[in-house]
């Protein structure tokens, strides 16, 4: 059994975030080795998550984001339990990874459960009408996942994060992971998404015509 010494446990508390004696009691589980301990952290926070699912995440902050050019801006809301965790640096990092992510990935909804019920349809129409006849058989096993690609494409939490793509982890994962961090439940509630110009039909001008008028 390694000697689990001070300094494992404050380099472990530095770098997870995690209470002094679950460190301790990482590496104790662990042996000693800190990749391990970081994991056994992370289940054991998940499981925590799964527990709070009923409590209210009240706080939080409503982050925003312009990016570079000024011609894209994103709003969002995100709520922790307590007003200490809000005021982290983890939480307003997270805010703002997300915020970027919309930027660039220009989601259409939050999550699949806001995705209306015409839409889903719609969807499935399309699908099948790209399925030959021998696939159209099987439509009923096709179909879904069909489905949980289109819900990966349009819905903001299910789709993989755009900063960071080798991590290949969603924008909920990411969520989850400093909801295991942190030990509170942490929930994004809404978030805008706004383009200089958008939907707004752009005049273009054929500049050769311009040109012979002026001539003319």
């Amino acid at each position: 059994m390694a000697e689990i010494t001070a300094q494992m446990v404050k380099e472990l508390r530095d770098q997870t975030g995690a209470g002094m004696m679950d460190c301790k009691a990482a590496l104790a589980d662990s042996n000693g080795d800190a990749d391990k301990a970081i994991e056994f952290l992370r289940k054991k926070g998940l499981k925590n998550v799964t527990k709070r699912a009923g409590k209210v995440a009240s706080e939080g902050i409503v982050y925003s984001y312009i990016h570079a050019g000024s011609k894209i801006g994103v709003m969002l809301e995100l709520n922790s339990e307590t007003d200490f965790v809000a005021k982290g640096e983890d939480f307003t990092g997270l805010a703002r990874a997300i915020a970027m992510h919309i930027a660039w990935a220009n989601p259409k909804y939050l999550s699949r459960e806001d995705v209306p019920n015409q839409v889903i349809e719609k969807e499935k129409e399309i699908a099948l009408s790209q399925l030959n006849p021998q696939q159209q058989k099987m439509a009923d096993k096709i179909l879904p996942g069909k489905l949980e690609k289109f819900y990966g494409d349009v819905c903001l939490l299910e789709q993989l994060e755009a900063i960071n793509p080798e991590a290949k982890k969603t924008i909920k994962d990411l969520i989850n992971d400093l909801s295991a961090k942190v030990g509170e439940k942490i929930v994004l509630k809404r978030f805008l998404r706004f383009e200089v110009g958008e939907g707004i039909e752009k005049q273009t001008t054929d500049f050769a015509a311009e040109v012979q008028a002026a001539i003319k």
